[in-house]
């Protein structure tokens, strides 16, 4: 898959995530979906304008969304509920796109530079979940965080499956794999914070900001294998 093709998955009301299209329920009634998109996009939104998720009350969310109060519990039992669903909206895409990309037969310096493009372009494209991912990730209920650190952990452990299969590495035993993984996965975490503060009118920036972190990628596997744990 061409970081064309990734480029073009968002989130919005017009558009749904590979493998989160609109529920059996939902298409039945469209007009549920787009309140639940509606609940979903109003809450970014404030996200971006407040300190985090946790100083959101259900009314805000509700009235900035266009809907009584009462409607948002059709939807979610709580505002608990509704961060857990964007926090699995933030991730479930990213872990399939940045699969396929490990999946192709291209060698692994090329595999490198397609992930972080991938990432990069996907983070850019969905900055107001990353944005509320970087806010509640040590700020908000210990419901959200404890699933965004699961995301982040099933995340490390895809990524070390699929790093076993590169020929490269395939010397590298499981707990070094797992530790490689997860350094690579604390890159990118923090590779967020640049990403999002990316200017959108700047080509070189963003190719600066590839090459740093494909670079940061080799150095990390390169370390990997001459490394071995007792």
């Amino acid at each position: 898959m061409s970081a064309k093709r990734h480029n073009s998955v968002h989130f919005g009301s017009q558009a749904y995530p590979h493998g989160m299209e609109p529920t059996t329920e939902t298409r039945r009634d469209p007009r549920r979906g787009r309140t639940r998109r509606a609940l979903m996009d109003a809450a970014l939104e404030l996200v971006e304008k407040k300190d985090n998720f946790t100083a959101l009350s259900l009314r805000l969310v509700a009235r900035k969304a266009g809907v009584v109060p009462t409607a948002f519990y059709r939807h979610f039992p709580d505002m608990d509920a509704l961060g857990l669903a964007l926090v699995d909206e933030s991730f479930r895409t990213l872990r399939q796109l940045m699969r396929e990309v490990r999946s192709t037969s291209i060698p692994v310096k090329q595999v490198m530079r397609q992930s972080m493009e991938t990432y990069i372009d996907y983070v850019r494209a969905n900055a107001q979940h990353f944005q509320f991912v970087a806010k509640e990730r040590f700020s908000g209920s210990p419901a959200i965080r404890t699933a965004i650190r699961q995301e982040i952990r099933l995340f490390t452990s895809e990524l070390a499956t699929d790093l076993s299969r590169f020929p490269i590495l395939d010397k590298v035993n499981a707990e070094d794999l797992q530790m490689m993984a997860g350094l690579v996965v604390n890159n990118m975490t923090s590779l967020t914070e640049q990403v999002l503060d990316l200017p959108a009118d700047d080509p070189e920036e963003k190719e600066f900001l590839i090459r740093t972190a494909e670079k940061q990628l080799r150095v990390i596997v390169l370390g990997a294998l001459a490394w071995r744990s007792r």
